[in-house]
C-alpha cells in the first residue's frame, strides 16, 4: 500500500509544526472536479478512502460551496470525531472531540504547516487524520461576502 502522506518536522520555537504533501485517494473512475486540490476531483464521500496503519478513516468533506463552513472535513477515526473547518483564507482549526489541539494553514501548493498547541495533548493519531485531507482539500476559504462579490463581479459585463 502506498504511503498517503509524508511528515516533514520543522523547528519553529516551542511549537512543533509538520508538513505533509499528498491525501486520500480517489477511487478510480470518479469523475474530477476541477477546484478540489491536488487532483482529487471529488468532495464524495464515497469516492474517497484512506486508512491509518491500516484502519479505514471516515471521511466527510463538506459540500464547499459559498460559505466558509462548507468547506469542513469531518472525520471519524478509533472513535474519535475530529473536524477542520477553515477559520481565514489560509487556514483552518482542528478539533477532535471537541478540543483544539492545532491550526493548520497552506498557500495552496500541497504543503501544510501545523501548529500544535501546548497542554491539548496532541497525538500521533491527530496528524495521521489531519495532514493527508488537509493537502487534498486546502486548509482555508473565502468569506462568504467576497464570494459574493466575486459572483456579482463575474456576472457584470
Amino acid at each position: 500500500m502506498p504511503r498517503l502522506f509524508r511528515l516533514l518536522p520543522a523547528a519553529r520555537g516551542r511549537r512543533a509544526p509538520w508538513a505533509a504533501r499528498a491525501g486520500p485517494e480517489q477511487a478510480a473512475g470518479t469523475l474530477k472536479d476541477d477546484h478540489i486540490a491536488l487532483g482529487l476531483g471529488t468532495r464524495a464521500p464515497r469516492h474517497l478512502t484512506t486508512t491509518v496503519g491500516g484502519e479505514p478513516v471516515e471521511l466527510k468533506p463538506g459540500k464547499g460551496r459559498l460559505s466558509r463552513s462548507s468547506y469542513r472535513m469531518d472525520v471519524t477515526y478509533a472513535g474519535r470525531f475530529y473536524r477542520r473547518q477553515p477559520d481565514s483564507i489560509p487556514g483552518s482549526r482542528f478539533t477532535r472531540d471537541r478540543a483544539r489541539p492545532g491550526d493548520f494553514s497552506s498557500d495552496g501548493d500541497g504543503l501544510v504547516i501545523a501548529e500544535w498547541r501546548e497542554g491539548t495533548g496532541a497525538e500521533p493519531a491527530d496528524a495521521a487524520v489531519a495532514y493527508a485531507p488537509a493537502a487534498a482539500f486546502g486548509t482555508g476559504a473565502q468569506p462568504l461576502w467576497t464570494t459574493a462579490v466575486d459572483a456579482v463581479a463575474a456576472a457584470v459585463p
